[in-house]
Order: C-alpha cells, then sequence, then structure tokens
C-alpha cells in the first residue's frame, strides 16, 4: 500500500485495525526518503534502525492485544535542533557537529513516541534557526515541494518540506518569529504555533528564550490537533512551560466555525501584501462570512522591538562561539548575531517596555472577537538565492522581510493555526490567530476553512 499522501490519522486507524503493519508504513517511509531527499534535501539524519525497531515494537503490542495510541504506526521527523537521542543536535550549524550526542530524547518525541508515533530522522533547518529562507550554507539549502527552484521558507525549512513533499505525515520545527508559520505557508501544508509556554521546549537548541515556540507540520488540520493534543502537558524542564491541564483540541474541532466572531487584520496586515496574499485572505474570509476589520494597534512598532530583542538575546546565547569559532558561522548569520551584540541596553528596555503595552493592547481586540485571520507571508515561495522582492513598489530584501506579518503575532506568544490556500501557481498561507490558550479555536476555524475546500495541501509531482 502507498501511504504517500495518506494522513496520520488514516494510517493509525490502519494500524490499529490489523490492515497494515507499522513496519510496512514506517519501511514505506524510509523508502520515500532515500528516493526524493537527494532532491529536497530535507532530512540531515535518517534514523532507519531505531525506527524500524519502534515499528516492531508496536505491531508486536498489537499482536498482544496492548493499548496502541492514536498515532500509532505514524512516521514523523522533527528540526535537528530537538534532542535525539544517541545524536549530536547540530541546530543547522557547523559548529554543533563537535558536541556530545544526546543522552535522552526531547520531551516532545518522547510524547509523540508514547503516542505511537515513529521518529524517522532529523531534519534540515536555517543556521540556529536564525534564518527565514532555508538556505543554509553547511548543509544545502532545502528545497520546495511545489517547486524545487524555490526556498522552503525557515527557519524549519526541513520540516515543511519532508510533509509538503509526502516523506512523512507529521513532523516539528520551532518558530521564534515566524519559522513554522513562513514554511508552511511557502511549501502548502498546515502548521501551529501554540501559545509560548504551553509546549514544552526542554531539550531542543534555543535562540530567542522569550520568543521561542516549538510546533507540529502536517497536511490536515485534524493531524495537527492529534500532534499536539500528544504534546500537551507541564514539564518543569522548561522554565517557561506553564502548569496548566491539558486542553485537547482534536475532539472539538469539527465544531467549526460556528458561533465565533472572526475578524480580518487591515492597516499593517494589507501593506506590502503581494495580489495572491490578499486573495488567499478574501478565500478565507469568505469561507468563514467574516466581513469586520480590525487594525493591530502599532504592529510596525511591535515588529521593530521584536527584532531588537532577537538580535539581542541572540547574540547573547552566542557570545563565546562568535569570540572563538566565527569564521565557522553563516556570514549572514555571524553578522546579525554581531550586530545584536552591539544594541545599547536602553533600546532593549525600550523593546520590552513597549512589548508589554502592545500585549494588553492586543488582547482587548479579544473581547470583542474569537479569531483574527491575516497573511502568512507577503508572497508565495521565491527563488531560491533570490536577494530582493518589491513590497509597496519598494525594492526590498527578501531575508528580514519573509516575517513582516508573523513577527507582531509571534513577540506576544498568541497562538496560530497556519492554513494552505493552493493558488495557482503556487501555494500561500494564512495565519488564524487567536487569544492565549485558545488553540482549539484557531484549529476549529482552521478546519472550517479546510471542510469548506479553501485550505488544502496541495500534491506536488516531485
Amino acid at each position: 500500500m502507498d501511504f504517500t499522501w495518506t494522513s496520520a490519522n488514516a494510517i493509525a486507524d490502519a494500524v490499529h485495525d490489523g490492515q497494515v503493519s507499522a513496519r510496512d508504513v514506517v519501511a514505506g517511509a524510509l523508502a520515500r526518503i532515500a528516493a526524493h531527499n537527494g532532491t529536497l534535501n530535507a532530512f540531515t539524519t535518517v534514523t532507519s534502525e531505531r525506527a524500524l525497531a519502534r515499528a516492531a515494537a508496536i505491531d508486536q503490542a498489537r499482536k498482544n492485544g496492548e493499548r496502541m495510541g492514536p498515532l500509532a504506526g505514524v512516521p514523523f521527523a522533527v528540526k535537528n535542533l530537538f534532542d535525539v537521542e544517541g545524536l549530536p543536535t547540530i541546530a543547522g550549524s557547523k559548529i554543533n557537529r563537535d558536541r556530545e550526542p544526546a543522552t535522552h530524547d526531547s520531551p516532545l518525541i518522547a510524547r509523540l513516541e508514547n503516542a505511537g508515533a515513529v521518529l524517522v530522522g532529523a531534519l534540515n533547518m536555517g543556521e540556529y534557526a536564525y534564518d527565514p529562507t532555508g538556505e543554509n550554507v553547511h548543509y544545502g539549502a532545502a528545497r520546495n515541494p511545489q517547486d524545487t527552484a524555490r526556498m522552503t521558507g525557515g527557519s524549519s525549512s526541513g520540516s515543511a518540506s519532508a510533509v509538503a513533499g509526502g516523506l512523512v505525515p507529521l513532523s516539528l520545527g520551532s518558530d521564534t518569529n515566524g519559522s513554522v508559520r513562513v514554511p508552511a505557508s511557502l511549501c502548502g501544508i498546515f502548521g501551529l504555533k501554540p501559545t509560548y509556554g504551553r509546549l514544552s521546549r526542554a531539550r531542543s537548541f534555543p535562540f530567542v528564550g522569550s520568543l521561542d515556540h516549538l510546533g507540529p507540520f502536517a497536511r490536515s488540520t485534524y493531524d495537527l490537533a492529534l500532534a499536539y493534543d500528544a504534546m500537551q502537558g507541564f514539564d518543569p524542564e522548561d522554565p517557561v512551560c506553564v502548569d496548566r491541564p491539558a486542553e485537547p483540541a482534536a475532539s472539538l474541532i469539527g465544531n467549526g466555525s460556528d458561533g465565533l466572531k472572526i475578524a480580518i487584520a487591515g492597516g499593517y496586515f494589507r501593506a506590502g501584501a503581494f495580489p495572491e496574499a490578499l486573495t488567499a485572505v478574501e478565500r478565507v474570509a469568505k469561507a468563514l462570512g467574516a466581513n469586520c476589520e480590525i487594525e493591530i494597534p502599532e504592529a510596525s512598532r511591535a515588529r521593530a522591538a521584536a527584532y531588537v530583542i532577537t538580535a539581542t538575546e541572540g547574540a547573547a546565547l552566542h557570545l563565546e562561539r562568535l569570540r572563538t569559532r566565527a569564521n565557522d558561522f553563516d556570514p549572514a548569520v555571524r553578522d546579525r548575531l554581531i550586530a545584536g551584540a552591539m544594541i545599547p541596553a536602553t533600546l532593549v528596555n525600550q523593546a520590552q517596555k513597549f512589548r508589554r503595552w502592545y500585549r494588553a493592547q492586543v488582547l482587548e481586540l479579544f473581547k470583542d472577537v474569537d479569531a483574527i485571520i491575516a497573511p502568512s507571508t507577503p508572497c508565495t515561495a521565491p527563488l531560491i538565492g533570490q536577494q530582493t522582492f518589491m513590497l509597496d513598489g519598494v525594492e526590498m530584501p527578501v531575508r528580514p522581510n519573509m516575517g513582516l506579518y508573523t513577527q507582531p503575532i509571534s513577540f506576544i506568544g498568541l497562538p496560530v493555526a497556519a492554513v494552505p490556500i493552493p493558488l495557482s501557481p503556487l501555494p500561500i498561507g494564512v495565519q488564524i490567530i487567536a487569544a492565549p490558550w485558545r488553540e482549539d479555536i484557531a484549529l476549529r476555524i482552521a478546519h472550517a476553512v479546510e471542510r469548506a475546500g479553501v485550505a488544502t495541501a496541495p500534491k506536488p509531482a516531485i
């Protein structure tokens, strides 16, 4: 049986029912990776032995009549900043190749495997997660399955490429300023950035501690919800993980968008958008019956403050590496980190004060609406190596502007479901933004748009 485009949910059902063995599902995924990773460059490591042993254990558990999780036999892969037992956690860098192998898996890997999923490898990413393009100078650019001449977006480049290309049905990435939502948009798949502090970040290589989130990619909303539910739970290893009961979403997404007040982000979130980004938002709004437009106040300033905090926290993390191994960085990453190290403390303090004010202003909006929709990216996937594009008639650099619409949202830790809109010739994403801890609302709305046939992950001919 060919499971290339089969959902995680359908795979788990087939394994539960004995229609297929977990081993056959996993072997199929490993075969696809062997056949297509040379083109997509999504994986940096494939954990074949581990995966086949895990699949065999699942098959034996089924024969024994033992409990099988909701993701039984589902192959998944993780951005290579997650600790994987036995592998060095390279975080897309040359320097981290010298690290000792991880002695334990990341808690999110352990939780997915406890739900029955099977890890098949680690995925390419932008160096130290400081990259919105997916172009890694050490490991090569991950390629977009929709058009392999184009960017995946970053920094969770391999995570999006592997799911969009049908290599695995689920993957994990990280999102600091947009690194789940940008690749999901450019590659045409679903992604979830949970509320800051919802999912444990323990045993993952950090970038900006006050902005980092971890989250899943999938080809359907229901698969996203299944993965998200499996990963929930307090973890004292992560100092920002909130001690809050799990709030499962998969059982709720069928409730749809009825009764929810949904607004369209105007002002900043329309300025600079290419026609395809505006078309995608209009299609989603029409499917939801949303015609109210609101303005998120000072979003432009929020983006500037996010840059300041990103650059300074990122630089602080890497100071010793910058001092001792500067030539082993991607020059573009290194130079941004050095610049961040020179930002005055008074400016950082101002950015943090603004952040508190801005969060309060945005939370006020959620007293009147349940969700806000906005573009994920200003445009569809640029060509690999493309340096500039036109925004509002002005030639602008690609790299700093792919997160134009994602930074003001992750800056204050709001949950976002990213949905793909399959325009021709390339897809583009829309963000469904909810109030803190309301991932269920974002996923309900995403599922409603998917059920209406407006959001869907196109199948590329790689």
